[in-house]
């Protein structure tokens, strides 16, 4: 089976090489939108693509980092549930927690990329040798970015930023021939 997906040459340039991708959650991982039910649990939506798209960058030997500003325990269940090892939740200083990651994991800047939507993510983002975000980011973030989604947050975002790292890796090919048998 052949690979339909492509991507600018430059973009693939610029995404060989990534070893850690950081994940925002609330608006890259979901829509954006906070739903609480009336005992005040809060309620959120994942879509099967991008947990699809995790999961093939841990078979890659991408390493995904979420960063998260608010903490949830659907959260931390849908994580779980995908093996997501590194998972940092209600975080406020997200800088502060990438650069810990990238010192335990023996990896610089130049072999992370990044993913997130609004102000709070623009720290790690600027740092990272391929910043992205959703069609439905700010505009500062999508300004940023060296690749913007054609999927909104929630909606597959994360799985096109994961495919595009694993063309970039060499991967995608062989991970699609091993699922098409």
């Amino acid at each position: 089976m052949s690979p339909v997906l492509t991507f600018p040459p430059e973009l693939l340039i610029r995404a060989q090489g990534i070893r850690v991708t950081f994940l925002d959650v609330d608006g890259v991982l979901t829509d954006g939108g906070l739903y609480y039910s009336e005992a005040g649990e809060s309620i959120k939506r994942f879509h099967t693509l991008d947990g699809q798209g995790l999961k093939l960058l841990v078979r890659a030997g991408i390493t995904p980092v979420v960063i998260s500003g608010r903490d949830s325990e659907p959260l931390r269940l849908r994580l779980t549930d995908l093996g997501i090892e590194h998972q940092y939740c209600g975080i406020d200083d997200k800088l502060a927690v990438a650069r810990q990651v990238l010192q335990r994991l023996g990896v610089d800047w130049r072999q992370s990329a990044a993913i997130g939507d609004d102000w709070p993510d623009l720290a790690v983002m600027r740092r990272c040798a391929l910043a992205g975000a959703p069609a439905c980011a700010h505009p500062e973030v999508r300004a940023l970015a060296h690749y913007v989604t054609q999927a909104a947050g929630g909606m597959g975002a994360v799985r096109e930023f994961c495919d595009l790292l694993l063309i970039a890796s060499g991967r995608y090919a062989g991970l699609l021939e091993e699922s098409s048998q």
